[in-house]
């Protein structure tokens, strides 16, 4: 098998994109400075990579795959195969968003009140684009971070920012005006490299795999002790992906039952559970789910 060439983005993506990688069956070992980490893998090399930069990487060759932004794939207008959707953040498992705002003072209120207004941004092209789209007249400029304390100290008349959890923005006392767009980690590869059988299987194969850590990450495994005599109400209230894995106890009118929930509802479940019969419930963890 050929190896790849993959990309992982430096910042603050890096950490979550190793331990989702880990999860996944793949240790990444960043040494030091270094920013070719090594990996458990003789079919891949690593090499770090800004975010904002990988999908021009991917789309010259250079990186036969890598992890990026949907936002900076757009800010470089980049010709890429995306190969899967990742939602994985440092903070969250949300799309992050990025939003047009203000301070909360500001007579701004709608797009159209910008119009003569000068707007920051990290994201600057994309940025020029929509308001073009919208035929709203502004002076967009680049922002190297700290962006919302330009419009606070005055600088600019509004930023154009990402924003997973809005607490930065209430922090400093800013207003949502609207959201331009979602955006989220994404899988991308080179064209050539995806037309390439041996390569192409190594990039689906990451994919796969990803995608099994990040749906394990919500759902957890549920096995309990159910009596015969209450065994089709225990079942009716359990969810599961395709059903529940129901198996007799030895010499016994007892039952085994298996199942796989989304871990936001055992809280409630598990009551649910007991009050019908179930008993020894275990939860447990899910590495992937594939």
């Amino acid at each position: 098998m050929k190896k790849i060439k993959l990309g992982i983005p430096k910042g603050s993506l890096q950490n979550a994109t190793i331990t989702l990688f880990k999860r996944s069956g793949w240790t990444i070992d960043v040494n030091g400075r270094s920013y070719f980490p090594e990996i458990n893998d003789p079919f891949i090399e690593c090499a770090i990579c800004r975010a904002q930069e990988m999908s021009r990487y991917v789309e010259g060759g250079t990186l036969d795959a890598g992890l990026t932004g949907k936002d900076w794939i757009a800010e470089n207008v980049s010709d890429v195969h995306v190969v899967a959707d990742l939602v994985y953040s440092k903070v969250s498992s949300r799309p992050a968003r990025w939003i047009l705002a203000v301070p909360y003072d500001s007579p701004i209120r709608s797009l159209e009140d910008l119009n003569g207004k000068k707007v920051a941004t990290e994201l600057v092209r994309f940025t020029q684009h929509f308001f073009k789209e919208h035929h709203v007249d502004v002076n967009v400029e680049f922002s190297w971070g700290a962006t919302e304390a330009k419009v606070v100290s005055g600088l600019v008349d509004a930023i154009v920012e990402v924003t997973e959890t809005e607490s930065t923005l209430k922090a400093h006392g800013l207003r949502i005006i609207l959201e331009l767009m979602q955006t989220n980690t994404q899988l991308i590869a080179n064209h050539e490299s995806f037309k390439d059988p041996e390569k192409r299987e190594k990039i689906e194969q990451i994919a796969l795999l990803l995608k099994g850590a990040l749906l394990g990450e919500k759902l957890v495994g549920l096995k309990m002790n159910v009596p015969e005599q209450c065994l089709e109400k225990v079942v009716a209230i359990l969810p599961s992906l395709n059903a529940p894995t129901v198996a007799p106890l030895y010499q016994s009118k007892w039952f085994s039952v298996e199942t796989v929930v989304d871990s936001g509802i055992v809280r409630d479940l598990i009551p649910k559970l007991l009050k019908q019969g179930a008993e020894g419930i275990i939860e447990y963890p899910l590495n992937k789910v594939v």
